[in-house]
């Protein structure tokens, strides 16, 4: 067969670890989630934290509650290789498990997600792409199916570049900066384009785009351009090895690294230890926060890793991708959760679901109750707005750990949320939907 519950090798690995694999799907009456994992593959460094942040929190609610609500959780992973084509099928082949069919999907892949947004609405299963996929998706009356909450790229972008007019002095001290978008070749590293060129306009800084092709290890004519043109500032969008072989050109170069910002998705361990001290000052987005001192780590130690604090830093626990897998499991199960306020302790499907995820409201006090107090921001989805209005936060590297150095940053509604309606609008009208009323 293609697909296994997790490759040979990784098993291997857990077997000798002794890390808690995922159940496969038994009986009848239990609530199935499944996971597009990469494991394996070029991106693997980047995907195995996220798989075990998703896998732990899981086994946590399963361990020590007994599921959610009562019902229990199974999930099971499908080795995807951040390949879409491999993504679909992955897709195609966990879709009807379980009791009632899958809950949702996490692709965890820009490309997988664009496949699946038609798939969706079809197979009335919701699809969450945390923090990446398709931004025009934050329009709930177009994409009724897709979420992106808690925040996107473009809000990430705007919020970026209200950090560096902070950092300049002032939004007006951004006229005549160069800025230079460091993006990885794909449908992901394009994705916050349009915004930093609308951005470019109103405030008058002078945008330089340079892509890098997957992988991402070739970059020597990127920064010898960078080298030439000095800009002021550098983004990068980027992914796996890119991250790192960035990040040390970077320092190889002496650019000033806290004034050189990493989308989320260019800000873990695992893009800043390969550079050595290097790397110390270098900055990057998130909406979470890093480390395993919250109380939702200790319950894993406890309740997962039987108390074993050293087997669950071997599995990445408090890495900045393993907390990411973690804040999206939440998402995950308390939509379930709100799901079944409605419609009763029981399993899920995918259409009500949807239902939790357009009604989810992660109040302080939940979060609190959950576990993550100071590391997830309170946040709430509704009808027509999928995204909502989640802030981001500049972590910065200080060669062992990485640390908040901003207040959480608004993104910059008045030009993103247009810009969301408009690229929604276009796709109704290419795909010939309605939109739907809010």
């Amino acid at each position: 067969m293609r697909f296994k519950l997790m490759t040979l090798a990784a098993v291997g690995v857990a077997t000798a670890l002794s890390i808690p694999l995922a159940p496969k799907v038994q009986a009848a009456g239990e609530q199935f989630i499944p996971m597009l994992v990469y494991r394996t593959g070029p991106y693997a460094p980047s995907g195995i934290p996220v798989a075990n942040g998703f896998r732990d929190y899981y086994s946590l609610l399963n361990k020590r509650d007994g599921g959610i609500n009562g019902v229990k959780i199974v999930f099971e992973e499908c080795e995807t290789k951040y390949n879409t084509k491999l993504g679909v099928e992955c897709y195609e082949k966990l879709k009807n498990k379980g009791s009632t069919g899958a809950s949702m999907f996490n692709p965890y892949s820009t490309g997988i997600t664009y496949q699946l947004i038609p798939k969706a609405a079809v197979d009335k299963i919701p699809i969450l792409s945390m923090g990446y996929g398709r931004t025009a998706a934050g329009d709930g009356r177009v994409f009724e199916w897709v979420f992106t909450a808690p925040t996107s790229y473009w809000s990430q972008a705007s919020a970026f570049i209200k950090y560096i007019g902070g950092k300049e002095g002032g939004m007006e001290k951004l006229k005549d900066k160069k800025i230079t978008l460091i993006y990885h070749n794909s449908a992901y590293g394009k994705e916050p384009i349009p915004t930093l060129e609308t951005l470019a306009k109103k405030y008058g800084y002078k945008l330089t785009l340079l892509a890098v092709d997957h992988p991402g290890q070739e970059q020597k004519s990127t920064w010898l351009q960078i080298r030439r043109k000095k800009p002021d500032w550098i983004l990068m969008w980027g992914w796996g090895v890119m991250n790192q072989v960035a990040v040390k050109e970077a320092a190889g170069i002496r650019f000033p690294m806290d004034r050189f910002i990493g989308v989320w998705w260019s800000g873990s361990e695992a893009d800043v230890i390969p550079a050595g001290d290097g790397a110390k000052g270098y900055l990057a987005g998130t909406f979470h926060g890093a480390g395993s001192g919250y109380d939702v780590h200790k319950d894993i130690v406890k309740h997962v890793y039987g108390g074993d604090a050293a087997k669950a830093k071997s599995s990445n626990i408090g890495e900045v991708l393993y907390n990411r897998g973690i804040v999206n499991a939440v998402y995950t199960t308390e939509a379930i959760r709100t799901a079944m306020a409605k419609f009763g302790n029981k399993p899920m499907t995918g259409e009500q679901v949807r239902w939790g995820l357009e009604n989810l409201d992660l109040s302080k006090a939940k979060l609190d109750k959950l576990g993550l107090k100071g590391m997830a921001q309170p946040h709430k989805i509704t009808c027509a707005d999928h995204e909502g209005s989640g802030p981001v936060m500049i972590q910065q590297w200080d060669g062992k750990k990485w640390n908040f150095v901003s207040d959480w940053i608004s993104p910059m509604r008045d030009v993103v949320r247009p810009k969301i309606e408009a690229a929604a609008a276009a796709y109704a009208k290419e795909n010939k939907l309605k939109p739907r009323g809010c």
